[in-house]
């Protein structure tokens, strides 16, 4: 059985093992509280948590929460992806791609037109996302430039991507400049 069968979506039971993965991956607790605050936050809805298990438990998590731009009036809901996370042992395996293809499966029949992410171009350009400011699709706050390139977007929604722009605006709990740093 892949990876892919073994993804789902969080319940309330999960908390504990999607904390976990988070404190675990980034080695520190501050991705876990963005975590729990982001759940929690009316703002953040709709959101979507999966977590990837296999035999040996939970190993990786992904979570989006909405979004929308400044100048936009299209009806189709943004969402950020934040945090993407999979344990050290696990790493390398591509679980956290099984994690993006499935949520991308999943916000697409949900009608997302527009996924953004702040990370590792180098890692997500693998996955579909691209420079959002090439777009003129600005992040909540500014990224300092050498890091411009990690300010990402996938379109899931044809025609969509170049006929918007604006300034995305995030959900409460990740609305605080210390996020916004690569």
């Amino acid at each position: 059985m892949g990876i892919r069968e073994r993804i789902r979506e969080t319940g309330e039971s999960d908390l504990t093992d999607v904390l976990h993965i988070h404190a675990s991956a980034f080695g520190q607790q501050e991705e876990a509280e963005l975590v729990s605050a982001l759940l929690a936050d009316p703002s953040a809805q709709p959101a979507l948590s999966l977590i990837a298990l296999t035999d040996a438990g939970p190993v990786g998590h992904i979570l989006f929460s909405a979004a929308r731009l400044t100048e936009s009036e299209i009806p189709y809901p943004f969402l950020i992806m934040a945090p993407l996370a999979v344990v050290p042992e696990a790493q390398g395996r591509g679980i956290g791609g099984e994690l993006i293809a499935t949520a991308v499966r999943h916000l697409t029949k949900a009608g997302v037109a527009l996924v953004f992410v702040l990370g590792y171009p180098q890692y997500y350009s693998r996955h579909q996302f691209e420079p959002a400011a090439k777009f003129g699709l600005a992040a909540p706050y500014p990224i300092a430039p050498e890091h411009t390139d990690a300010w990402m977007v996938r379109a899931l929604r044809p025609g969509v991507l170049g006929s918007v722009r604006g300034t995305v605006m995030c959900a409460d709990a990740l609305n605080k400049p210390e996020y916004w740093c690569e």
